[in-house]
């Protein structure tokens, strides 16, 4: 039986994917630092894989985490445009030397495939829709420079190391266990918890800008279909990974106020610097390549997080 390393497990993204290769009976070590990750995303699975509290920006425990391990995926990042412009050292140091680390610890211990969470921020602005694998990437903010860089470090220890690799682009990833209070958090999470608490959501700009939003429970489907592809089809490339329709931030609003039964209108402020306007996914190449297909569309994923949030919400009350 293979053994998988997850990094970033105990995150929002990673603790979904490390739960379902847990549930499939896989053998599983999971990594994370707890710096945006959360101990009681684990809750469900705890004592049942093994895990190790590990920063990837060190190179000698992360080389050691990767002892053992026959595949990675490696979903650990410090997230958020937004950081990543007020503060780009840190991210840098996480999402670059990290990756760098974790591929160089994988490369010792005789890994023979990495999954890399990559990001369709690094389309960038450009003019042309839907985004296809084979545009020019035109990254704005440091955020999307840092997971365009481990894009290449993966291709690159594709063609001169064996390492096998494989990029997935996500859009816009939202669902259950997306922390909502925080000033980087993901618009889906803010706007339930903000609506939730009877408080107007601000929308940068004048909510026209488009997304392909993309429920979670895809993003792991992805995770393992490319993991399970062979060689031939996936190593050294980048898929994207959504759903290939694109809502509105005014849009996504209505919805969630409908499902949340909130009356009052969004606050309008000015766009926020290194964001993009608009963000459509074609997944032919991943559908072709390795039989990806969004199980969960946008209004169901809407009602799946809410109620999570509700859910959640209630038992916080209860505690306090």
């Amino acid at each position: 039986m293979p053994r998988y390393l997850v990094t970033g497990c105990a995150g929002f993204i990673g603790s979904w994917l490390t739960q379902a290769l847990v549930e499939r009976g896989e053998d599983v070590r999971g990594l994370d630092n707890f710096e945006t990750g959360k101990r009681e995303n684990l809750s469900a699975i705890e004592n049942k894989f093994d895990f190790v509290e590990c920063d990837l920006r060190d190179a000698e425990r992360t080389a050691r985490a990767c002892e053992g391990i026959d595949a990675v995926f490696h979903v650990a990042a410090l997230p958020s445009v937004p950081r990543s412009v007020t503060d780009p050292r840190t991210s840098h140091t996480a999402n670059i030397d990290g990756t760098f680390n974790l591929l160089e610890g994988a490369r010792a211990a005789g890994v023979k495939r990495v999954v890399y969470s990559a990001s369709s921020s690094a389309y960038g602005n450009q003019p042309g829709f839907p985004r296809v694998e084979t545009m020019v990437p035109m990254p704005i903010a440091p955020y999307p420079v840092q997971k365009l860089t481990g894009e290449f470090y993966m291709k690159s220890f594709w063609q001169v190391y064996g390492l096998e690799t494989v990029c997935l682009r996500y859009f816009n990833i939202f669902g259950p266990r997306q922390v909502p209070d925080s000033p980087y958090s993901g618009v889906m999470a803010k706007f339930t918890l903000q609506m939730m608490r009877g408080e107007r959501p601000s929308i940068f700009g004048d909510g026209e800008q488009g997304r392909d939003f993309t429920y979670v429970e895809n993003a792991v489907s992805a995770n393992l279909k490319a993991m399970a592809a062979p060689a031939e089809k996936v190593s050294g490339r980048v898929f994207n990974v959504a759903c290939g329709d694109r809502h509105t931030l005014n849009k996504t609003f209505q919805v969630l106020a409908d499902l949340l039964d909130f009356k009052e209108q969004p606050i309008y402020g000015p766009v926020r610097a290194g964001d993009i306007q608009n963000s459509l996914a074609d997944i032919s190449a991943a559908r072709e390549a390795f039989g990806y297909a969004p199980a969960i569309g946008f209004e169901e994923g809407l009602r799946r997080t809410v109620a999570w949030y509700k859910e959640q919400y209630a038992a916080e009350s209860v505690r306090a």
